[in-house]
């Protein structure tokens, strides 16, 4: 009899065969391909790396121009298991030239990165051993799916305590509809309907982990004062300069996500070439503002924007494509929850029956090693979630 082994269960399976314990990681890391894609190499570099990761027993992908070095540069594919990295990793190290050292510099931050976890301005620290659900609580009288809406203390308070139960583990409190074509609400009028819910919600409930959804630096200040632990910024710091120095003076974590122009008009600014590499590249060069101001990875959460300045097929695209970000060193939320891009890839489904769509983009997200996700429904993906996990932790029972 022959099997196919789920990489997964790889590790337990090698466990069982009563492998020497300490080669049971090193076989199975070699069970696994990891492509990784460097981009912007020098083309020299591209021609040495490709026969270097060759010669590792690995493989690189490169454009046809490179052979003859017809252009400067190129992007790079490199194929191979972790052995073949290490190999070609201390080969590269011996090459001073052609910007190779940048070039292991970057392999180095990829493949030795640990744990990620979320530091609080309080001390108290969110890891990711499971992913946390973050779920949404609107104190708007618009949102785009009717179900989340809540107003009036009462109505606020009822639907946090739900959400706690349900596993929630971050509660994110938003007054401002950003929905396609939305138009901005006053300063006053999104303080108004904001920091009252986040005092009501902290004062009832003292231990929550509450995020407030804001681009403005004044209210995230405020809101930090009345309880509030994240910042959950939709422009990634680019509509309110201030909150790079807000994030800077309290030690608030702060979610930057990807969008292009504001809400009234994003939809208008959908060209991409590439779009994974691009959203990619423009929150790496965001948390790198944070980075330069002395704000370490445990305080940037990195958001993908889905919905945002993209249409289905890059929306579809970018969550076929997270590894790009949760191949970073920052935690990575997925918020996706009864999106447009849900309704329009199963024909034409309403907000309201987008919950089926919803649950397999959680789904997508814990295998691409997201650590959040952001969604109206706690409780439905907190046991779907729960539930993947522990079929994927059932491959690892070899290994006690």
């Amino acid at each position: 009899m022959l099997y196919e082994i789920n990489p997964d269960a790889l590790k337990g399976e090698i466990t069982r065969l009563g492998v020497y314990r300490p080669s049971v990681s090193i076989l199975a890391d070699k069970g696994r391909v990891l492509a990784l894609k460097v981009t912007d190499v020098r083309t020299p570099a591209a021609n040495i790396i490709k026969q270097e990761m060759l010669a590792a027993g690995g493989d690189c992908a490169t454009p046809g121009t490179a052979i003859t070095c017809a252009v400067p540069r190129v992007d790079i594919i490199l194929l191979g298991g972790r052995k073949q990295y290490d190999i070609l990793l201390y080969k590269m190290r011996q090459m001073p030239y052609f910007g190779i050292p940048a070039v292991v510099a970057e392999l180095e931050r990829y493949l030795r990165k640990g744990p990620k976890g979320t530091l609080l301005a309080d001390g108290r620290r969110l890891t990711y051993d499971r992913m946390a659900v973050m779920g949404i609580l609107n104190v708007t009288p618009d949102s785009f799916y009717a179900g989340s809406r809540r107003q009036g203390t009462d109505a606020v308070l009822a639907q946090a305590e739900r959400m706690l139960a349900d596993g929630a583990a971050i509660l994110d409190i938003g007054g401002e509809s950003t929905r396609p074509g939305a138009d901005p609400v006053t300063a006053e009028e999104e303080r108004a309907r904001v920091l009252p819910a986040v005092e009501q919600v902290k004062r009832r409930f003292p231990e929550a982990v509450v995020s407030v959804d804001t681009y403005r630096a004044s209210l995230a200040r405020e809101a930090l004062a009345a309880g509030a632990d994240i910042i959950n910024d939709i422009s990634a710091m680019q509509a309110d300069p201030g909150m790079l120095q807000a994030v800077v003076d309290t030690g608030a974590p702060i979610i930057l996500m990807h969008m292009r122009g504001v809400p009234k008009n994003m939809q208008t600014q959908c060209q991409y070439d590439n779009v994974v590499q691009e959203v990619a590249a423009s929150l790496d060069e965001r948390a790198r503002l944070l980075r330069d101001r002395g704000i370490g990875p445990d305080k940037i959460i990195l958001d993908p924007g889905i919905g945002f300045a993209k249409d289905t097929p890059q929306n579809l695209a970018l969550i076929q494509g997270l590894n790009a970000l949760t191949g970073s060193e920052y935690p990575v939320l997925m918020a996706a929850s009864r999106k447009t891009v849900i309704g329009q890839a199963l024909g034409g489904l309403p907000p309201e029956e987008r919950l089926e769509g919803t649950l397999a983009i959680s789904a997508a997200s814990v295998y691409a090693g997201a650590e959040l996700v952001r969604v109206h429904d706690v409780r439905e993906n907190v046991r779907l979630i729960r539930m993947l996990e522990a079929i994927r932790r059932a491959g690892q029972e070899g290994e006690s």
